[in-house]
């Protein structure tokens, strides 16, 4: 067991919380309990994680998307009242870590995700409120782009979609996981053989083929999956918490 605050603080440190502006609050954004035994982490909280979360009696929900998104609608109704009664009956607290999370150097969604492919980071890119959150590294041996398909579906469980950038192969590749297609003009700038991402938009075909980058378009949820089970992870073992990672199918 561990205060809320106690963990609330120890997680602000460790993830560097003060140092992003992001597009939500991270930290505490539902508060329940004030104690912690059980912990329930997953990507995002939806109406099925919350029922999940406390089907298993979670003290507190560590989610990577969380609420109070810049520009959305403030008011409290609709699918924002039904989440936010749940929670606040069940006195369920509910902690949610973006930037911070896909950022930090070991816990991190990019971090992770750079381990699961089994690419090593050999640096960092990225301007403006991304500045250094996207990571690049060098294969082992060049890859087609066939084969780094391959490579991401078999540690992802999903396909990619790839959108070609030439006919060359792959030596250097930058990732950047979620919705971070926009980072692909960077990962060119740098001469990256291509760039790993978790959506695509329209743009982004064009983008890849007038810059000569290969896209992989890898799924938001695939390839966020990862950063939220570590933190958890890390934090039961630090705390001697109990801990479960709920995984809510998403195709996207």
């Amino acid at each position: 067991m561990v205060s809320r605050n106690e963990l609330l603080a120890y997680i602000e440190e460790l993830l560097d919380v003060a140092g992003y502006s992001d597009y939500a609050p991270n930290g505490l954004q539902v508060e329940g309990r004030e104690s912690v035994t059980r912990l329930v982490s997953g990507v995002t909280a939806s109406q099925a994680l919350l029922e999940a979360a406390i089907s298993h009696e979670a003290d507190a929900l560590l989610v990577h998307h969380g609420y109070f998104w810049k520009g959305e609608n403030p008011c409290v109704t609709g699918i924002k009242r039904s989440r936010l009664k749940l929670l606040l009956e069940t006195g369920t607290n509910l902690l949610a870590y973006h930037l911070p999370l896909d950022a930090h150097p070991t816990l991190g969604n990019n971090a992770r995700l750079g381990e699961i492919l089994e690419i090593e980071t050999s640096g960092r890119f990225g301007a403006g409120d991304l500045k250094g959150l996207g990571l690049w590294g060098r294969v082992e041996s060049p890859l087609s782009p066939g084969d780094l398909t391959d490579r991401i579906e078999k540690a992802l469980s999903r396909r990619p979609l790839h959108i070609p950038g030439g006919e060359h192969s792959i030596t250097t590749v930058g990732w950047c996981t979620g919705a971070a297609q926009g980072m692909i003009e960077q990962a060119a700038l740098e001469g990256l053989d291509a760039f790993i991402s978790g959506e695509i938009s329209e743009p982004t075909v064009h983008i890849a083929r007038e810059l000569g980058i290969h896209y992989f378009s890898a799924g938001h949820h695939a390839t966020e999956r990862w950063g939220v089970q570590a933190l958890g992870e890390h934090l039961a073992d630090r705390f001697g918490l109990e801990h479960r990672f709920i995984d809510i199918e998403n195709p996207v």
